[in-house]
Order: structure tokens, then C-alpha cells, then sequence
């Protein structure tokens, strides 16, 4: 059987073991507290992006669009009934892909898809839902039997034709934008990897400046030496 002073020596000889080892070893023990994971992912609400121009007008549209299709689907009777199924498919088009539209910007689920181009995806839903709610309300004011039901989905489709065509002009300047940056980007990278293909070296005029100054001393130094000859 050990003596006690073996078993306390042996103790301290595992405890400085263990300590080797723990300082050796790559996981370490931390006091930073444990997050709880997101069971979203970390899918956040912008609130930024509602409450700019682009998020405020896709909100309206949303609603504008639910109303339209609303409106247009009390009429319980209609002869004839092209008008009404026209504005019908177009008002529920315009809900699901512009609701849909949103709520991918409002989470940035976008930015999480970054090979897709968003901001023509957004550029042809705005002309295409500007061009048909258009059509599909002048259309229904030209078929209609005058009931409260049809006048209110012609008011409201040429309601949310204006909200779409301001949407859509904003959206031409921020894809103008984009791709005028994005060619830019390109150029700049385009010339730097011929500069470096060819083992050129780009000319910086800092560089410039002093071998100028350069020559400009020993010419000057050169005419004094002469003149003291």
C-alpha cells in the first residue's frame, strides 16, 4: 500500500502533468460566454432598407396590389370577363413576386446570393408590373358594368401603375450605377493583370519627379564644373 506522502506526490506530479498538457494544447478553456445559435441563421430584419425609398415604395406597392387584387375578386359576376381575369392575374403576379422581392431585401437574403443580379432582377418586376397594371386597368375601365367593385380596382391599378413606374426609374439609376462601378472595377483589374503579364511597371509620378530632379542636379553641376574650367 502507498504512504500518504507518495500519494501526495504522485498527486502533484498528475496535476503538473495535466497542466503541461493543457498549456500545450491548442484548445484552451475561455471565459467568453456561449451565444445561443440563431435558428434563422442570422437572418435579420433592414430596418434601413424600410425606411428608404426603395423599401417604402415596394411596402406600398405590396399593398396597393393586395387591394387591387381584392377588390377585383368580390365581383361575383361579369359578361364579358377578360378585363376582370386580366387585372386578376396581374394584381396576383404583382403581389407574389414584389412581396416576394421584399421580403429578400428586408432580410438580406441577397447578399447571401451574391452570383444573382439583384438589382436588374428588381429593375425588370418594376417595368414589367408598371407595363401590365397598366394595360390590365385601362382595360377594365374600357369593360366594365360601372360597379363599385370594378371602379375601385381601375382607381387602385393606376394607383400602384405610378407607385411602380417611380420605383422603376429608381431602380434604372441604381443598375446604371452598379454597372457603370462594376465596368470601372473591371477596367482597373483588366489593365493591372496585363501591367503584370508583361512585367511591366505601372508609372507613378512621384517617381517621375525625382529622377527629373535628378538630372536637372547633375546637368546643373556638370555646366558649373565646366564654367570653373
Amino acid at each position: 500500500m502507498r504512504t500518504t506522502e507518495e500519494t501526495e506526490g504522485f498527486d502533484g506530479e498528475a496535476s503538473n502533468t495535466s497542466m503541461i498538457s493543457g498549456a500545450s494544447s491548442p484548445y484552451q478553456p475561455t471565459t467568453e460566454p456561449v451565444h445561443s445559435r440563431n435558428v434563422f441563421g442570422g437572418i435579420v430584419c433592414d430596418m434601413e432598407y424600410l425606411k428608404s425609398y426603395l423599401g417604402i415604395l415596394k411596402v406600398v406597392e405590396v399593398v396597393l396590389s393586395l387591394i387591387g387584387f381584392i377588390c377585383i375578386e368580390t365581383i361575383m359576376m361579369c359578361s364579358p370577363c377578360g378585363g376582370v381575369y386580366f387585372f386578376e392575374f396581374v394584381s396576383c403576379s404583382a403581389l407574389v413576386v414584389t412581396g416576394v422581392l421584399l421580403l429578400i431585401f428586408c432580410l438580406n437574403i441577397h447578399t447571401k446570393v451574391p452570383h444573382v443580379n439583384w438589382s436588374l432582377t428588381d429593375l425588370v418586376n418594376t417595368g414589367a408590373s408598371t407595363l401590365f397594371f397598366f394595360l390590365s386597368s385601362l382595360v377594365l375601365a374600357c369593360i366594365n358594368h360601372n360597379t363599385g367593385a370594378e371602379i375601385a380596382a381601375v382607381i387602385f391599378g393606376f394607383l400602384v401603375t405610378v407607385v411602380y413606374g417611380i420605383n422603376t426609374f429608381l431602380a434604372v439609376r441604381k443598375w446604371r450605377r452598379g454597372t457603370g462601378c462594376q465596368g470601372v472595377t473591371q477596367a482597373s483589374d483588366y489593365i493591372r493583370a496585363r501591367t503584370a503579364s508583361r512585367g511591366e511597371v505601372e508609372p507613378r509620378p512621384e517617381l517621375n519627379t525625382v529622377y527629373n530632379f535628378c538630372n536637372f542636379t547633375h546637368y546643373f553641376l556638370q555646366s558649373k564644373l565646366e564654367e570653373s574650367c
